[in-house]
């Protein structure tokens, strides 16, 4: 203890310095462990991470005491942050020699208002990168960030515990984990989904659904001679897993009921080209030669094969894949576990 029975003063140089030393010692006994580490002074830059600091810090209960963790999480104390299904595992460095683990639990969302979410999001988003990057309308927005209503949890659906000795109900350790979750969901936001246990394909079905019964209305009669070849992924801007797409087809192929032999045949052919002239078909695309390998299984491969990580800048100059296209691609490797994002905003593939 220094003068008074204050603590000695520490600079920041000599907190960084520290912090940089214990998590080089613990890289080597634990090489998968995941620090949180802030480049320049902002600890969000996108919608999510933003929205995740910004409803912590609205509410009573935490706006006097949250502000405790930023310089820790900024002179890089957390050393190890994991999100997992309703819980964040973490250690962080602080007075002592050893770091302190912490753990934060978060309840479920829960099901009415995830349901209100759902409804909200009908036709809100084009895609999910667009959805992921906080790209949709304010009013969207405003109801996602509603206070005990919207995606963000409450503190009485938040719990958490420090092995440090402060008495604190927030310890500055504490508060540091809670603005580390903020900067790995910034980084990553399906991560937020994941600790909320809510789904994201829910979102993403509710996108197709809607946009089809709007293409089938612009179209006329329903049928599925013209939309069979069709791509999906393509036509609704997302990566659709097998069940996803057959919701979408489902309506696609729903039956109506004929008005007479000539009338059916007038209004097939009336809605062939309108089908055509809404979605700027001319021909029906042909299907690839079964050697050629399709384009996910073309950014697998060179994700897999490099050692330190693919930036996606890369991946777009050896395959040619537009930007949107290959974002939708690396959510759905990333969803199934094949690959994993890095340190440096590059993808590698995911370590067993």
């Amino acid at each position: 203890m220094g003068y008074w029975g204050f603590a000695p003063y520490v600079s920041v140089a000599e907190k960084k310095a520290k912090a940089a030393r214990q998590l080089e010692k613990i890289k080597k006994k634990n090489p998968g462990i995941s620090p949180v580490l802030i480049a320049g002074t902002k600890i969000a830059d996108t919608w999510w991470g933003k929205s995740w600091n910004n409803n912590l810090e609205g509410y009573a209960d935490y706006s006097n005491r949250i502000g405790r963790g930023r310089n820790y999480l900024r002179h890089g104390a957390v050393l190890d942050l994991k999100i997992d299904s309703g819980e964040v595992k973490a250690m962080v460095q602080g007075g002592a020699p050893r770091p302190y683990a912490v753990a934060v639990k978060i309840k479920p969302i829960n099901k009415d208002t995830w349901k209100k979410i759902k409804d909200a999001c009908q036709g809100k988003f084009d895609s999910l990168p667009g959805l992921l990057d906080g790209k949709f309308p304010k009013e969207l927005g405003e109801i996602l960030t509603a206070r005990g209503q919207g995606l963000f949890p409450s503190p009485q659906e938040i719990d958490f515990s420090c092995s440090c000795p402060d008495w604190a109900y927030m310890c500055k350790h504490v508060a540091a984990v809670l603005y580390g979750i903020g900067a790995r969901v910034d980084h990553d936001p399906l991560l937020f989904f994941k600790l909320r246990n809510a789904d994201v394909r829910d979102l993403i079905s509710a996108a197709v659904e809607d946009k089809t019964r709007k293409l089938l209305q612009k179209a006329g009669e329903r049928t599925s001679r013209v939309m069979d070849g069709i791509d999906l992924t393509g036509l609704f801007g997302i990566e659709m897993e097998d069940g996803i797409k057959d919701t979408a087809k489902s309506l696609l192929h729903q039956p109506v009921k004929p008005a007479g032999k000539k009338k059916a045949q007038e209004s097939s052919s009336t809605s062939s080209i309108a089908r055509k002239k809404v979605m700027g078909i001319k021909k029906m695309p042909e299907k690839a030669p079964a050697s050629k390998p399709s384009d996910t299984k073309r950014v697998e491969g060179i994700i897999i094969k490099s050692r330190k990580g693919v930036t996606i800048d890369t991946l777009i100059n050896k395959t040619g894949i537009e930007r949107k296209k290959l974002h939708n691609i690396l959510f759905r490797l990333r969803s199934v576990g094949k690959i994993a994002r890095t340190e440096n905003g590059g993808y590698a593939k995911q370590a067993k």
